[in-house]
Formats: C-alpha cells, sequence, structure tokens
C-alpha cells in the first residue's frame, strides 16, 4: 500500500513526527538511501514536499507536485507525503511538531534561507537536526527481503516508469537504434584477455588450508578497449580500436578476433610489457579468485608516437573517441592531450570511463568529455568524499571535470543519467538494474559505455541513450564472460520489457 497524500493544513494527526524535507523531482537510490534512514529514526515518518513554483517565470521542477508525490508514495518508504504550497518548512515545523528533522547533506553545504530559519527555530525547542545521505551499499541485498520474480516485475516497472517520464516510446527507441549504422567511432585503452577456466571442486588441501580443484576447461574472451569496440561494432557502427599488446600469443589471438568481427585494427606493439592476461578459477558460475598477467609501467616516447599517429589518421572520418582506460598506462598524459587536441580539430565527441578497482586512478583526469561513466566508489575516491548524496557527489564531479553529460553507476541500484544544459542546469533520471541475480558482472560497464558512446555520436538525446544502455546492461550481465551482444538482441529485449504485462509504451 502506498503512502497517504494530504496538504499541509490537513496534517493535524501527525505531530510528534520524524520530518523529512524536499522536492524530489526525480527519485532516484540516492533519495531512497535518505529516506530509508530517515525512517529508521522513528515510528512515523512524515515527507514535507516543495511546492511547484517558478523562478523568473520559469518551472523549477520538471514534474509538477502531484507527479512528485505520487512517485514518493509508491516508495512506501513514508508513512504520509504533506504537500506544500511553495516551500514554507518553517509551517510544518509549527504544523507537526517533529521530534527529529532530516535533511539531506545538500542542505549542510548549501542550506537554503527557509532550512536554515526552521533550524534555528528546532534548536530554540530541543529539537535535533540531522543531516544525512543514507548509508552507502555497494552489494545488493534486495533478493534477501523480495523473490526475484517480484524484483524482477518492479525494476521493470521502474524502467517503464521511467521512459514514460522521458516521453520515450518502443518506436522513437527503436528508431534510434537504426540510425546506428552511419556511426564511426574510435576506441582507445588497454587491451585485456579474459580466460575463464571451468573447474569442479575436489576439497581441502591437506598440506594447507586452501581449497583444491580440477581444471575442466578454459575459455578466452577479449576484455578491456577491445569488448568495448567488439559491442560498438555488434551493435552496427563502424570502429577502430587503437591499443597496445605484446608480442605474444596472446596479441595474436586479439588481432584474430578484431579481425572476425571486422574492427580496424590499430594495435601497437609493445614488446617491452605482455598482452594483459586475466585467468579467472570458477567452480559451479562461482569465481574463486582471478591471477592477472600485467605490466603498467609508462609507454616509451616511441609507442606514444606510434599510438598519437593512428589517432590522428582514424579521428579524420570519425564521430568521437572512446577513451576505456583500466590504467594500465596506455593513456598516458601526452595521449590524453592528444586525444582533446583532436577533439577540437574535428569537433569530435569524447566518452571516457576509467576503471580503477585494483589500479591506482582518478576520472577527474578526463576533462571536459562529452560523457564520464564512473561509479559511485569511484567518484567518491576522486573528489575525496565519502559522506555528501548522490545528487551532491554527481553535481560537483561535473563540475570539476566540465564534462557535458554524466553516468553514476551503482551497482545493484543500477544507474543514474544526468545531462547538463545549456544555460548549465542539470537534469537527471534513474535507472534500474535490470537483471536481479546477475551471472557474471564484469562486463557491464563495458556494454554501458558501448552504447553511451554509439548513441551519443550519433546524436541521440541522453536520456533515450541512457534508456537502452540499461537494457545493454541487463543482457550483458547474464551470460560467464563479456561477449559481445547484437544489436537485434538489444532490440528484442528492449521490445521485450516495454510490452511485457500488456504495457505498450
Amino acid at each position: 500500500m502506498s503512502s497517504l497524500i494530504i496538504p499541509l493544513e490537513n496534517a493535524n494527526d501527525y505531530k510528534g513526527c520524524v520530518l523529512g524535507y524536499g522536492h524530489f523531482n526525480t527519485i532516484h537510490p540516492g533519495h531512497i538511501r535518505y529516506l530509508r534512514h530517515a525512517k529508521s529514526q522513528g515510528q512515523k515518518l512524515i515527507v514535507a514536499l516543495k511546492g511547484d513554483g517558478t523562478e523568473e517565470g520559469v518551472k523549477k521542477f520538471e514534474f509538477n507536485q502531484q507527479e512528485r508525490a505520487e512517485a514518493l508514495a509508491l516508495l512506501n518508504i513514508a508513512d504520509t507525503i504533506v504537500l506544500l504550497k511553495d516551500n514554507e518548512l518553517v509551517d510544518a515545523i509549527y504544523k507537526l511538531n517533529p521530534t527529529l528533522l532530516v535533511l539531506g547533506k545538500q542542505f549542510e553545504y548549501e542550506p537554503a534561507i527557509e532550512v536554515t530559519k526552521s533550524i534555528q527555530i528546532l534548536k530554540k525547542q530541543g529539537v535535533s537536526v540531522m543531516f544525512h545521505a543514507g548509508d552507502i551499499q555497494y552489494a545488493n541485498i534486495d533478493l534477501i527481503n523480495v523473490s526475484e520474480r517480484s524484483l524482477k516485475a518492479t525494476r521493470r516497472e521502474e524502467f517503464r516508469t521511467a521512459c514514460y517520464r522521458q516521453g520515450l516510446t518502443t518506436e522513437n527507441l527503436l528508431h534510434s537504434m537504426d540510425s546506428w549504422k552511419a556511426t564511426k567511432l574510435i576506441v582507445l585503452g588497454d587491451t585485456i584477455v579474459d580466460q575463464y577456466a571451468t573447474c569442479e571442486a575436489v576439497g581441502m588441501s591437506a598440506e594447507a588450508p586452501v581449497v583444491v580443484v580440477r581444471e575442466l576447461n578454459r575459455r578466452n574472451f577479449i576484455g578491456g578497449a577491445a569488448v568495448v569496440a567488439s559491442h560498438i561494432r555488434s551493435l552496427g557502427a563502424s570502429c577502430k580500436l587503437i591499443s597496445v599488446v605484446g608480442a605474444d600469443q596472446t596479441a595474436d589471438l586479439v588481432a584474430e578476433n578484431l579481425s572476425q568481427r571486422g574492427i580496424s585494427n590499430g594495435l601497437v606493439i609493445d614488446s617491452s610489457r605482455p598482452t594483459t592476461f586475466k585467468k579467472r578459477y570458477i567452480v559451479e558460475n562461482q569465481k574463486l579468485f582471478r591471477v592477472s598477467r600485467l605490466e603498467d609501467h609508462s609507454l616509451d616516447e616511441e609507442i606514444e608516437n606510434k599510438l598519437i599517429e593512428n589517432l590522428e589518421d582514424a579521428a579524420k572520418n570519425a564521430n568521437g573517441i572512446v577513451v576505456s582506460d583500466f590504467v594500465y598506462g596506455v593513456v598516458s598524459k601526452k595521449i590524453l592531450e592528444s586525444i582533446q587536441e583532436l577533439s577540437r580539430r574535428y569537433e569530435l565527441l569524447l566518452f571516457g570511463d576509467l576503471q580503477c578497482s585494483s589500479q591506482i586512478g582518478s576520472v577527474t583526469r578526463f576533462k571536459d568529455f562529452s560523457l564520464l561513466c564512473p561509479n559511485e566508489r569511484e567518484a567518491r575516491i576522486a573528489l575525496q568524499d565519502k559522506d555528501v548524496g548522490l545528487e551532491l557527489l554527481s553535481k560537483k564531479l561535473i563540475a570539476k571535470t566540465g564534462c557535458e553529460k554524466l553516468i553514476m553507476k551503482l551497482g545493484a541500484e543500477g544507474f543514474i543519467a544526468y545531462d547538463k544544459g545549456p544555460n548549465e542546469e542539470v537534469s537527471s533520471q534513474a535507472f534500474p538494474a535490470l537483471s536481479v541475480n546477475p551471472v557474471d558482472v564484469a562486463g557491464a560497464g563495458d556494454s554501458l559505455l558501448a552504447v553511451m558512446a554509439t548513441g551519443l555520436a550519433s546524436r541521440q538525446t541522453m536520456m533515450e541513450t541512457a534508456t537502452l544502455a540499461c537494457c545493454m546492461a541487463g543482457l550483458a550481465v547474464e551470460k560467464m564472460g563479456n561477449t559481445p551482444i547484437s544489436h537485434a538482441d538489444l532490440k528484442g529485449n528492449l521490445i521485450e520489457i516495454l510490452n511485457s504485462q500488456g504495457t505498450n509504451i
């Protein structure tokens, strides 16, 4: 049952509550974290929802108060949503006499006049005020509380709701996909070969407390920048991969794979390093551990110059450059400067993803990109901020890097798409993780980056591209190993989700 929605004047029965406050223009996981934390502070949570209002004749919020209230009520976290006529939090304080006011972290850093007055009143009354963004979670706990089937249905409904709120239909999304075949992209970054070794558990070793397995089979997958290029090509766009590999058989495997998939080869051989190789040991679809063979030292000048030559040659006929940086040394400062110069010269869009789960790096080195795709942990490390809420975290990263668009990846919570408009205003939309019990999450970010780059380079809007990227990531994690997703598979998955349960958007 969803929460009750009432005007402030009818809220006489809710005195002594825990009070929350905000506009909740687009509900995303950051709001859910905040609301759950506020709810945990008392028996009843009342949320005072800002009214619509205007600023210089322009609407403050994309969605009206009733739409925002209904979306908030469907979360079923707050007991009641109280509708304010404008921002009159002070009136709500006097009406409700809350035992605690819980505010988002953004109000601690950028307090509004109404909030400052409310805090002063409550302090005189001896009532506490808490600033909290909710607890950060990097793992999925939803399956503990509900069935997989129920969670899948809920997330699909969230996806359809996001499409509806953005005015996206099945027809225009499919039309957008059909425009990809005219797009030409360059992918630059670290090439990786992932080997999956399927094993049988034998037992525990008598010599040491370690698990003993017997290897049964193995399979190689190209990864890193190479699989981003493979996804792009499989989706119908043209692509050239520019990367560094070693003088070894693993590099031959990469070159052969690229040739089979119709991807232009811009590989530069560096005999001082092996082709990055990662081997994962798996027992019954469970990964035990990974062994990596790699070198991450800086490129020498000769190798850098060869990469730059390849970039300059390919840039003349491209729509954009995709940077997939695993911080193994390929995307050096000089290479990055060259990319940005080529972007200005040929008006190329730049798309960046820097993954530093086991390396030292920061996405803030990518300045003035068209799109960045960090996960929450990477963003917090880059900004050295573990406390601020998701909304403020994302806007701080946009401001620091100068990027136009941002995908904030949230793992099992999906992602939030941010789009900076011509007047510097930032709009956002949350998208759920459509796969509720993924087989292998290793390729989710690569597939998402591929669709975002392909769609935006085709001059699609941010939100329609993010919608397709959400479907793509959901497909990518349902198979063991990083396998390119085809245009037809993505199209079929999109149609199936949007039209399920008789819903036709």
